[in-house]
């Protein structure tokens, strides 16, 4: 009992002493416990608290988050669980140098995407020259049809994009994933710093920390410029599937930030001149953008799924007729497929005769012979993934997965190699996070949100997403993950609060 009353005593953030690496690159720390330069004068001010004292602002931020409502959804057998967001509270560091080269490699990266959806609802270049196989195009989910022919407002589909960042061990950043349909998890980066500012408000009295709360203004300017009607305030709207959609909270939220009106499909209407119509209590309201958070599939019954009651009947038509903007536009999301990523450097290159800034995690199509032959020899190395499932489902961790679930995976990839790529298992890098009344080491990524319209826009950081079970690479909400606010600081102007 004694020796556990000193431990008790002792300083909880001593983390030099206390913290020990993992073998993956540590965001905070370096290899020898020192810490990076970007986070010294968080490592002091960590280090200078008395015991006790980080603990009783975790219980106070807990608070907060259940008391201003933030949550996610979570679906299981036995309905949907309403749970408030998890949020650790030391933040992510970032050097501004680091992150402004990211910053670039991203909007390179999201304006080559664009060019690509473009062309291939239009001319197809990149298919007739050879660069993009037609096969892919013949086997996405997510290529509609129904757009073919379209080009909209400043040529850009995908309005906004939350590409996923990972760091190796040796230090690389590298994207995992894009997201182009309907990216989520904004509303949980801007909430984290609103949390942080209650933790730390020492920090934010003249620290270089960079601000992420422009984020709402700048959506709202992008969705605005997407309006048929020039000269005039455009009314835009944010189509929610409603209250029992998992990400509710974030649309909510973002309508709310913007000034927007947060709509159903119930809500809308198209009238004969294939002009949108919001349903109000003083009369119809003409709708200029839609910001949807519905998939493409419930958008539209008539051009897509039939019955659907999420949707609004004539909306395609609405919007290829030029009556309306959406964001993300339909079709989007044939880029937002895991098979297209691997294409993603070549589609770079293609459209802006430019290396890519940020490179992609070397991956394996298993629709190639030879490189399928590969993965299924390699099951116990690699993750392999679905082209188009999110959220973490569908994929196998093999290092991690059992002999028959391998072998399971393997009949799954050889009836539909289509539909599977694979990468190696990379040691993706961890962060202090406070587990109990201690730090441990563990695995996160970054989602910078990028916004396409008349110009180009980039969060500064993202949401920082972490994997709160030991040694898990998953960080997804939906299966046990949490997040951290995400830090940019000017090094070369930084400050060190007593």
């Amino acid at each position: 009992m004694l020796r556990r009353k000193r431990q008790h005593h002792r300083s909880l953030m001593n983390i030099s002493h206390d913290y020990r690496n993992s073998e993956a690159y540590d965001e905070l720390l370096e290899p020898g416990g020192q810490p990076r330069c970007a986070a010294r004068a968080l490592f002091r001010y960590l280090n200078s608290l008395q015991p006790g004292e980080l603990e009783a602002r975790r219980q106070s931020v807990d608070a907060a988050i259940m008391t201003m409502g933030i949550t996610f959804t979570v679906y299981s057998e036995a309905g949907n669980i309403d749970r408030a967001w998890p949020f650790d509270i030391i933040p992510r560091v970032m050097a501004k140098s680091e992150w402004m080269r990211i910053e670039e490699g991203l909007k390179q990266r999201l304006t080559a995407l664009n060019l690509f959806i473009n062309d291939l609802y239009n001319e197809q270049r990149i298919v007739k020259d050879g660069v993009f196989p037609l096969e892919v195009i013949a086997g996405s989910r997510n290529f509609r049809p129904q757009c073919l022919g379209i080009t909209p407002r400043f040529g850009v589909w995908a309005h906004v994009c939350g590409t996923d960042l990972v760091r190796d061990k040796d230090g690389t950043v590298y994207v995992l994933e894009d997201n182009l349909r309907v990216p989520s998890g904004v509303s949980y980066m801007l909430e984290n710093r609103q949390l942080t500012k209650r933790l730390f408000p020492e920090f934010f009295q003249g620290c270089d920390i960079l601000p992420v709360d422009d984020y709402p203004v700048q959506l709202y300017d992008a969705l605005a410029a997407l309006s048929p009607r020039d000269g005039e305030r455009p009314v835009v709207a944010v189509l929610t599937p409603g209250i029992f959609n998992s990400a509710y909270f974030e649309h909510s939220y973002l309508a709310q930030q913007m000034g927007a009106f947060l709509v159903e499909g119930s809500d809308l209407m198209v009238d004969a001149d294939d002009r949108v119509y919001m349903k109000t209590v003083s009369g119809p309201r003409r709708v200029d953008v839609i910001y949807r958070r519905i998939d493409d599939d419930f958008l539209d019954p008539e051009a897509f799924r039939p019955g659907s009651a999420l949707g609004v009947p004539g909306l395609m038509r609405a919007w290829r007729n030029g009556k309306v903007g959406i964001a993300n536009a339909p079709g989007s999301g044939v880029a937002d497929d895991k098979v297209v990523y691997t294409y993603v450097p070549k589609i770079i290159r293609y459209y802006l005769d430019q290396d890519p800034i940020i490179p992609n995690v070397p991956s394996y199509l298993c629709m190639d012979e030879k490189e399928r032959a590969y993965v299924l020899a390699n099951l116990d190395k690699l993750v392999v993934k679905p082209a188009n499932e999110s959220g973490g489902y569908g994929m196998i961790i093999g290092p991690r997965a059992s002999r028959e679930e391998r072998a399971a995976f393997a009949e799954l990839i050889r009836a539909n190699p289509r539909n599977y790529m694979a990468q190696p298992t990379l040691s993706i890098s961890t962060a202090p996070t406070l587990v109990g009344d201690c730090l441990a080491p563990r695995h996160l990524d970054l989602r910078p949100f990028i916004l396409q319209s008349s110009r180009l826009y980039a969060t500064t950081g993202g949401l920082t997403r972490v994997a709160l079970k030991a040694g898990s690479l998953v960080v997804n909400s939906s299966q046990g993950g949490g997040s951290k606010d995400t830090w940019i600081v000017d090094t070369e102007d930084a400050c060190y609060p007593a």
